[in-house]
């Protein structure tokens, strides 16, 4: 269970793209560390909000977890709802801007998050998927469905695969893996 107080910022897990980044979470979750023999898997939240996936991914067991949001409040609230949440030590909050992250991460996570607009989805794609290592799973949201092949070609370009998507009123989410090549 998650409790949050959104304040001002995106992310009570009741919108359709909040919703398919929680089961995609959910659905790639580390095995337990009984099961996992290597380290469990890391996660990457870019426009993290109220910090909503962040924190269900670090209940879930990814770590490291690291989160990123252009608005200063937005962090703020994010932290705070990772102390209600008890996790708040397994996250990373970081204000950061997107289009001024170096081309080249020092860090690459299994899984990415980004649950932004399209165009900014579209511009950014290059920095989006450096971050993500070979194999990881990037999960696009925040699309409508009129702009979803757009944002879907643009990163098939990018040696990504779609492994499924969802349309929801007219909200459409994807999921892709980066090919291993």
């Amino acid at each position: 269970m998650l409790v949050l107080d959104p304040g001002l910022s995106f992310g009570t897990g009741k919108h359709p793209t909040t919703a398919f980044c929680l089961r995609q979470l959910a659905a790639h979750r580390p095995a337990s560390s009984q099961e996992a023999a290597g380290p469990q898997p890391s996660f990457l939240d870019i426009g993290t909000g109220s910090g909503i996936l962040a924190i269900a991914a670090a209940k879930l067991g990814y770590a490291p977890v690291e989160a990123h949001d252009i608005d200063p409040e937005a962090v703020r609230i994010a932290r705070a709802n990772a102390r209600r949440n008890g996790v708040s030590r397994r996250i990373a909050f970081l204000q950061r801007d997107l289009a001024r992250l170096p081309l080249r991460p020092r860090r690459q996570f299994d899984v990415v998050c980004a649950n932004l607009t399209s165009d900014l989805l579209i511009r950014e794609r290059q920095r989006i998927v450096s971050r993500l290592k070979p194999g990881g799973l990037l999960v696009l949201a925040g699309i409508l469905a009129t702009e979803f092949p757009a944002v879907r070609r643009a990163y098939e370009v990018r040696r990504l695969s779609l492994v499924t998507s969802r349309v929801q009123r007219e909200w459409c989410s994807g999921s892709f893996i980066l090919k291993n090549f």
